[in-house]
């Protein structure tokens, strides 16, 4: 990697002053925890002239979080978060998530806003300049086509892996936005560019936020929906620090025998975290072979199964299903 180039730090104090220094420097970049972006940074990925640091803004690093109800600031640390006893009592599935991501320093410094916004990755775009030059760049940098999918006529296929996502998706969550036109609040799977109200079905890796111009995250609120039971699990090549290969969130609910609800997500898989569609019409029977499979055909509909990392696409997508399996037939057999 190379040193660090020349830039200014703003270190605000209140949301009117983020946005103020947001305002003054357009090209800026917000930082947290630094995981990713210095990282990105260091490899000359991105070139910020700015970064706004978020870590002294207090009203963005509060958790509430009982039975009924959850809301968690953007500046919240993923320990803190994966170790708040309310969450891991009510919102299992967020807690899960957040304590397996990354190793226990970055756990520590990075924050919930950034594992939301997290970059997409790709085995093209991630690497050094030297090495993407050598590369003829790709779409997501300053080249002209996707290498994972030279034909897809401008769209990127970098994947999204951040881990909260898909958790906070099977819960229907929302999320708080603040910019320069005021606060607006839309569910989490819509600040994704590619849900299925967008015209692309996989997503676009370069293009994948639905942030207006100037806007952050305040915060991600959740409801606890009564007997609902929730799980995140994935596989990684190693078993800290990496990226997912393919991660999933599950939450159901059962009454007796039989499967009422079903909510399944993913990361690591396409350029959007996935909730899967379809899943509604599962439930109304025993959890039996047939369900299973349909639930397999979902994932196969859904998961994208393109190489942008060094595991083949159609392992991934493989991977996915089986975890998928798994976790529902655990929730629902506990």
């Amino acid at each position: 990697m190379d040193a660090l180039p020349d830039f200014q730090l703003q270190r605000p104090t209140t949301l009117d002053e983020v946005l103020a220094a947001r305002a003054a420097h357009p090209e800026s970049r917000l930082i947290g925890g630094g995981t990713d972006l210095l990282v990105n940074i260091r490899r000359g990925i991105v070139a910020p002239p700015v970064l706004v640091d978020m870590n002294k803004v207090t009203e963005l690093t509060a958790i509430t979080a009982d039975a009924t109800a959850l809301e968690i600031g953007a500046s919240v640390t993923l320990y803190a978060l994966a170790s708040h006893p309310e969450v891991v009592r009510h919102y299992p599935v967020v807690a899960q998530a957040a304590a397996c991501i990354a190793g226990p320093t970055h756990r520590n410094m990075g924050t919930v806003g950034g594992n939301l916004c997290l970059d997409t990755r790709c085995i093209f775009y991630n690497q050094s300049e030297w090495w993407r030059s050598a590369n003829n760049h790709c779409l997501k940098t300053t080249g002209e086509i996707c290498h994972v999918a030279p034909k897809s006529h401008g769209v990127c296929f970098a994947t999204f892996s951040g881990d909260l996502a898909p958790a906070l998706m099977t819960l229907g969550a929302e999320i708080d936005l603040l910019g320069p036109a005021g606060r607006r609040t839309l569910p989490l799977s819509e600040l994704y560019i590619g849900h299925a109200k967008h015209d692309s079905a996989s997503g676009d890796g370069k293009n994948f936020l639905a942030l207006r111009a100037g806007e952050l995250v305040t915060a991600v609120r959740a409801r606890n929906t009564q007997g609902l039971r929730s799980a995140y699990d994935k596989i990684r090549i190693r078993r800290s620090i990496e990226y997912p290969v393919a991660g999933v969130a599950v939450a159901l609910r059962r009454d007796g025998e039989k499967l009422v609800d079903l909510r399944v997500a993913f990361t690591g898989t396409n350029p959007r975290p996935v909730l899967l569609e379809g899943t509604a019409t599962l439930g109304g029977g025993k959890l039996d072979e047939r369900v299973l499979k349909a639930l397999d055909d979902l994932v196969r509909d859904q998961i994208m199964a393109m190489k942008t990392t060094f595991t083949p696409g159609h392992y991934r997508r493989r991977v996915a299903g089986v975890l998928a399996r798994r976790l529902v037939q655990r929730l629902f057999a506990g």
